[in-house]
């Protein structure tokens, strides 16, 4: 007589808390960056509050200038530049969907390194806001708009995906925090190299500080409502595999109840 095999269902491998504590991350960078940017907006064009320390920080960086730190910092400033971000940002992406094989988190880098780009330009022509004095410059003339940093955004939003990118679905909270810690220490370094080298204000920097948490909350509220997505339709494909199973073991042992009833007869 033959024996029906049962098909058990699997355990869910995304947890609900999980994932929830993920939409609300994603909701607290996004609230946080908004905050920051309209607070240095508002600072910017009402001549108040932290706008007050751009003079003094821009003399005072202007003024403790040394070799070493040039030579560093010009080399930071000219790889985060926004032309590079946008050629690395793209280049990373393609290399990352040829080897693994996917496009979705490729696609949300580029995506998000585009969508960078444009918001910076946008926002440069409605502040209309100009660069302190090009006698202080360092590497040569630049007659680019001041706020926000492109360089401080670009890099800022490169780096901080990319952390998340990297350490989404691995589950490791130490693993997160030091991405995430590396990400924020590069994008630090980057706008200081565009105080130090005479480009931006200081209230320029921490507007682009804050667009770049906001977008990568951005980022992360969009891939974890895609995981969800996926995990909902993954459950659903293991019901009906389990209703189909169900069906085919239930035929089956009818069956075998048929066979049994007609071996007792003869």
């Amino acid at each position: 007589m033959p024996t029906a095999q049962r098909l058990t269902r699997a355990p869910e491998t995304s947890p609900v808390p999980s994932r929830r504590r993920q939409f609300f991350i994603a909701a607290g960078l996004l609230v946080a960056g908004d905050t920051l940017f309209w607070a240095m907006l508002a600072a910017v064009q009402s001549d108040s509050g932290i706008a007050a320390w751009d003079g003094p920080v821009h003399d005072g960086l202007v003024a403790s200038r040394s070799p070493m730190a040039t030579a560093v910092l010009a080399a930071v400033s000219t790889v985060t530049s926004p032309l590079w971000m946008s050629v690395i940002g793209v280049a990373f992406g393609l290399a990352w969907a040829a080897w693994k094989r996917e496009l979705w988190r490729p696609a949300l880098l580029i995506g998000a390194m585009a969508a960078t780009f444009a918001l910076s330009t946008l926002i440069k022509h409605e502040v209309n806001r100009a660069r302190p004095a090009a006698g202080d410059f360092l590497m040569g003339p630049d007659d680019a708009l001041s706020f926000p940093s492109g360089h401080t955004f670009g890099a800022g939003v490169f780096l901080l995906v990319l952390a998340h990118l990297f350490v989404a679905g691995r589950g490791k909270r130490s693993t997160a925090v030091l991405a995430f810690a590396a990400a924020g220490a590069g994008t630090v370094l980057v706008a200081i190299s565009r105080l130090y080298l005479g480009y931006h204000w200081l209230t320029d920097v921490f507007a682009s500080l804050g667009l770049a948490v906001a977008v990568t909350g951005i980022v992360i509220l969009a891939d974890g409502l895609r995981t969800a997505r996926s995990s909902r339709q993954s459950g659903a494909v293991a019901d009906g595999q389990s209703s189909d199973a169900r069906v085919e073991d239930a035929r089956l042992e009818s069956d075998s109840h048929g066979l049994g009833d007609h071996d007792g007869r003869s």
